[in-house]
C-alpha cells in the first residue's frame, strides 16, 4: 500500500479510502466487519463515513456499525485514520443539521458516541452552510480541537470559492482549516477540474473523490448488462443511455490494456492532480478486493490522452471557456 499527506498536514493516508455508506442498508454487519478487516489488512487506514448514513429510518446506523467494530480492540482505532460528516438533518429538531457552533457541539458528540471513540482525524463539513458564517463554524471547530475530540476539519460538496471562503476565514484566526475535499469526480463527472482543484491546490487541500466509478457505470456495465449480471434503472439507465459510445469505447480501450474497466478508472484517479485518495464503497469482499487491485495499475501517457480522448475533461477556468 502506499500512502501520501492529506492535502498538505503531516497526516499520512492510504491512497484508497474505504467508503462506508453501504454498511448497514446493503451490506450486513458481520460483512462490514469482515470488509474492515480485510481493508486495514490490506494496508488502507483511510475510513470515511457520515452521522446521516444508515439511511431515513435509522440515521446513525453506520457509524454504530463502526463503533462496534472499534469496540473488538485489536488496536482497530489505532490503525485507523477515522474521517466522519456532519451537516444532514438528523431529528426533526431545528438545530439539528447544517453547522452552526450549536450542531457542530452536539453533532461531534452524537458521533463520538456512535463511533465510541474519543476523538475524529478529519471531521468533515457534508456541504456548504451559507447562513452560518465562517468565524463561527471556526470557532466551533477549535473549540473542539482544543477539547482533544477533532484534529483536522475538512469539507465535501464545495465549490471553489467556497474553498477559498473557508480558508480566508481560517487565515484571519491563524488556524489551518481545511484539509481535504470531497468531491464527485471520475472519468464521466470532471467539473472540478475548473474551479475546485486549482482552488484545493492553491491552498493546500487533498481531494479525495467520491463515486470514482459514477454509481457503476465504469465498472465495466455493458458487459455486465450483456452477461445479464447487471440492469440498471432510473437516472443510472438514462446516463448509461446518453454515454453508451463512450462507455463502449472506453470498455474496449480497458480490453486494449489488459485490465478491467474500474481498474483503468480507479487507476486514472490515482494519477490526476491534486487526488489524495478516491472513495471506495465495496458491498462485498470481492469488490474490495477489485479496488485494491486498481492500486498496480499504472497508466501510460498515451493512455491518458486515449482517455481524455473518450472523456473530454476541463482546463482551468477562465481559460476553459475564455481566451
Amino acid at each position: 500500500m502506499e500512502y501520501t499527506h492529506l492535502g498538505r498536514s503531516g497526516l499520512k493516508v492510504s491512497r484508497l479510502c474505504l467508503g462506508t455508506m453501504n454498511f448497514g442498508p446493503q451490506t450486513e454487519e458481520s460483512e462490514a466487519h469482515a470488509i474492515m478487516d480485510s481493508a486495514q489488512e490490506s494496508g488502507i487506514n483511510f475510513f470515511d463515513t457520515a452521522n446521516v448514513y444508515g439511511g431515513s429510518d435509522h440515521r446513525g446506523w453506520t457509524e454504530e456499525i463502526i463503533g462496534r467494530w472499534f469496540g473488538k480492540g485489536g488496536e482497530r482505532r489505532e490503525r485507523t485514520v477515522l474521517a466522519t460528516k456532519l451537516y444532514g438533518t438528523m431529528t426533526d429538531r431545528p438545530n439539528e443539521s447544517k453547522l452552526s457552533a450549536l450542531n457542530i457541539r452536539r453533532a461531534l458528540d452524537a458521533s463520538l458516541k456512535r463511533l465510541q471513540t474519543d476523538y475524529i482525524d478529519v471531521y468533515q463539513f457534508h456541504h456548504v452552510d451559507r447562513n452560518t458564517p465562517w468565524d463561527e463554524i471556526w470557532q466551533a471547530v477549535e473549540v473542539a480541537i482544543q477539547q482533544g475530540k477533532i484534529l483536522y476539519s475538512g469539507s465535501s460538496n464545495f465549490a471553489g470559492w467556497h474553498l477559498a471562503q473557508a480558508q480566508e476565514a481560517a487565515a484571519r484566526r491563524n488556524y489551518t482549516g481545511l484539509v481535504s475535499e470531497q468531491s464527485i469526480y471520475n472519468l464521466l463527472t470532471r467539473n472540478i477540474e475548473l474551479e475546485v482543484i486549482p482552488a484545493a491546490q492553491q491552498y493546500g487541500i487533498g481531494i479525495i473523490p467520491w463515486s470514482p466509478l459514477h454509481g457503476g457505470l465504469l465498472g465495466g456495465v455493458l458487459k455486465k448488462e450483456h452477461d445479464g449480471v447487471r440492469r440498471l434503472a432510473g437516472r443510472a439507465a438514462e446516463t448509461l443511455e446518453k454515454h453508451r459510445d463512450q462507455i463502449l469505447e472506453y470498455e474496449d480501450f480497458a480490453g486494449e490494456l489488459g485490465h478491467e474497466p474500474g481498474d483503468v478508472a480507479l487507476a486514472w484517479l490515482l494519477q490526476q492532480p491534486g487526488v489524495t485518495a478516491p472513495i471506495v464503497g465495496p458491498r462485498t469482499q470481492e469488490q474490495l478486493g477489485a479496488a485494491i487491485r486498481a492500486l498496480d495499475v499504472t497508466l501510460s501517457d498515451d493512455a491518458l490522452k486515449r482517455l481524455d480522448g473518450i472523456f473530454p475533461g476541463h482546463r482551468t477556468a477562465p481559460e476553459d471557456y475564455a481566451w
